[in-house]
C-alpha cells in the first residue's frame, strides 16, 4: 500500500513517512508579582522629610511674612495689634513716607545699593570667570600653590580683613568715597573656585584647540569662544555676588561717614538706632526693609533659569 510524504506527494512502496513536527509548546508568560504595600519605614521617612521641609520653608517665610502685613499698618495699628494680625491698609502711604523722609534720602541709599551691587558684581564676575578660566585652561609655574592661595582666601571672613583694609583705604586716601566700597567688592575668592569648576564642565580642550587652529588668538578665544559658554557659570557668580554686594553691612559702616554714599542696608540701620528718641521711624525702617527685598526677589526670579541650570554644572558626565 502506498503513503503520502509530507508534501502531498505518493511515497516509494516501503518507505517511512518522516515524523510529524511537533506542535510549539505555548510560551508562559511568568507570573505578575503582587505589588508590595510601602513600608511603615518608609512611609514615615517620607513623612519626617517633608516635615523637615515644611518647617524649614515655614521659618524661612515667616520673617518676610511678618514684614509684609507690618508694612501695611500704620504707626498706631504697628503697635496696638498682634504681628501677623492685618490692621488698616497703609501701605501705599507708607512708601511715599518711606520717599520723602528727610529729604528723600531712601531713594540715594537705593540708588547707592545699585551701583555698590551692580557695577562692582559685573566687574567681579568678569575676573572671577577670567581667572577661574586661566586656571583651568593654562600651565604656568606655580599654578598650584598660586590656586592654594585662593582657597585659602575662602577661609577667611571679611569681617576680619574689614580694618586692615580700612587702614589701607586711609593711607591711599579711599576713606568715604565710593571706592572704598567698590574696591574690596571686586575679589571674590569663592567666585574663582566656582569659575574654575565651571569652565571644566562647560568648556571641552577639543573646541579651544579647534578655535587656536583658525587663528584666534587667546583673547578672541576667551571672548567669542568660553565666555558664551560660560553663560550659566557666569549668572550664577553674578547672583552670588550680587547677593553678598546688596546685603553688605559691616564693610560700608567701617569706610562711610557721609550719609549720602551709605547702601541702602546700612541706611535703614541707621534710621533703627533712632526709633527710641523717634519712634516714627519705626515704621519707615520697616517699610524700607521691605522695599529692600523688592530687587533681589527680581533678580532670583529673572536669573533662575541660569542659576538652576549653572548649580548642576558637572553633575552629569
Amino acid at each position: 500500500m502506498s503513503t503520502l510524504d509530507l508534501d502531498g506527494r505518493q511515497a516509494a512502496p516501503g518507505t517511512v513517512p518522516p515524523p510529524l513536527p511537533e506542535a510549539p509548546e505555548p510560551v508562559r508568560r511568568p507570573a505578575r508579582r503582587a505589588r508590595r504595600p510601602r513600608s511603615t519605614g518608609a512611609l514615615l521617612s517620607r513623612a519626617a522629610v517633608n516635615g523637615l521641609l515644611a518647617v524649614a520653608a515655614l521659618y524661612t517665610l515667616m520673617p518676610l511674612a511678618w514684614l509684609l502685613i507690618a508694612a501695611t499698618k500704620d504707626h498706631g495699628d504697628l503697635f496696638g495689634t498682634g504681628g501677623f494680625t492685618l490692621g488698616a491698609f497703609h501701605l501705599f502711604d507708607n512708601f511715599r513716607a518711606v520717599f520723602t523722609a528727610d529729604g528723600g534720602i531712601y531713594g540715594r541709599w537705593l540708588l547707592n545699593s545699585l551701583l555698590y551691587s551692580l557695577v562692582g558684581s559685573l566687574v567681579s564676575t568678569l575676573i572671577c570667570v577670567a581667572a577661574g578660566y586661566a586656571f583651568d585652561k593654562y600651565h604656568f609655574a606655580g599654578k598650584d600653590k598660586l590656586f592654594g592661595v585662593v582657597l585659602a582666601g575662602i577661609l577667611v571672613p571679611g569681617t576680619v580683613i574689614s580694618l586692615p583694609m580700612y587702614l589701607l583705604a586711609s593711607e591711599a586716601g579711599l576713606v568715604n568715597t565710593y571706592w572704598a566700597v567698590l574696591i574690596p567688592s571686586l575679589v571674590n575668592p569663592f567666585g574663582v573656585y566656582l569659575a574654575r569648576v565651571f569652565s571644566e564642565g562647560y568648556i571641552p580642550n577639543e573646541v579651544l584647540e579647534a578655535a587656536r587652529m583658525d587663528g584666534a588668538s587667546e583673547l578672541k578665544t576667551f571672548r567669542t569662544v568660553s565666555l558664551p559658554m560660560l553663560a550659566p557659570g557666569f549668572m550664577t557668580i553674578f547672583l552670588f555676588s550680587f547677593t553678598g554686594s546688596w546685603n553688605s553691612f559691616y564693610l560700608p559702616l567701617m569706610m562711610l561717614n557721609d550719609q549720602s554714599l551709605y547702601p541702602v542696608g546700612l541706611g535703614i540701620y541707621n534710621w533703627n538706632t533712632v526709633v527710641v528718641n523717634n519712634p516714627e521711624y519705626y515704621s519707615l525702617a520697616i517699610t524700607g526693609a521691605l522695599v529692600a527685598v523688592l530687587p533681589l526677589i527680581a533678580v532670583f526670579i529673572g536669573l533662575q533659569r541660569f542659576w538652576r541650570s549653572g548649580l548642576t554644572a558637572g553633575a552629569v558626565k
